[in-house]
């Protein structure tokens, strides 16, 4: 029997019953941005999705410094003397976008650990399995990715771009579906109950700039970092 069983049924015999994955805030976000913005998401998306070998360098610089934002504005008033949640954003941007340089390929091995995470997390979602325990299929998914993206480079590259192009893709295109849906409350209703249906959504994207970064990247040269 192996792993990814043992942990399904461990969370099936434990469940709680109580939702850990905050599909309504997602929505939230999904449905309040604008006809420009949705564009913006779905564009870039698709550049992520097939050339982002090509400019790679800059999306990590870009990935870092967004999720030292976060960090930076989340450990405001928790550092001693940061206690404006801007300041303490810019600070977090800036250290995580300078240090991704110097650390690339550290930085897109673990972009390729979270990519598989985040993969392996929506199977979980998608089977309707314990949302408890969600963190069991994502750590599976992260182990994974990580192993991969420190053997074969290349692969960690096309990993995350084309997962991070497949979430633009995907948000910017739900919200231009319920921009000008007539049917807005079923389609929230679909997306907030039906579980497979969000992780499928980001899947089918994502393989897609899978199968074609790899296409497009066979002849090409070796990255140098």
């Amino acid at each position: 029997m192996d792993c990814l069983t043992i942990l399904a049924q461990a969370a099936d015999s434990t469940s709680s019953g109580g939702a850990v994955v905050p599909i309504e805030s997602f929505w939230q976000h999904i449905t309040s941005l604008g006809q420009l913005e949705a564009f913006m998401f779905v564009s870039f998306g698709v550049v992520w999705l097939f050339y982002g070998w090509r400019v790679f360098k800059v999306l990590v610089v870009i990935s870092f410094a967004l999720l030292g934002l976060a960090m930076g504005t989340a450990a405001t008033g928790i550092i001693h003397g940061i206690q404006n949640k801007m300041v303490g954003g810019v600070i977090g941007m800036l250290a995580l976008a300078i240090l991704s340089v110097p650390l690339m390929r550290w930085a897109v091995s673990l972009l390729g650990a979270m990519a598989g995470a985040i993969f392996t997390a929506g199977i979980w979602y998608a089977c309707g399995l314990s949302e408890k325990y969600i963190l069991a299929g994502a750590l599976i998914g992260m182990v994974g990715g990580g192993m991969i993206s420190f053997i074969v480079f290349r692969i960690a590259v096309i990993l995350f771009t084309s997962m991070g192009g497949g979430a633009l893709v995907l948000t910017g295109a739900l919200a231009l579906l319920y921009r000008y849906s007539s049917a807005q409350a079923q389609m929230e209703h679909v997306i907030t109950h039906q579980k497979w249906v969000l992780p499928v959504g980001l899947m089918v994207p994502m393989l897609v700039g899978l199968i074609a970064q790899h296409k497009f990247v066979k002849g090409s040269k070796e990255w140098e970092i």
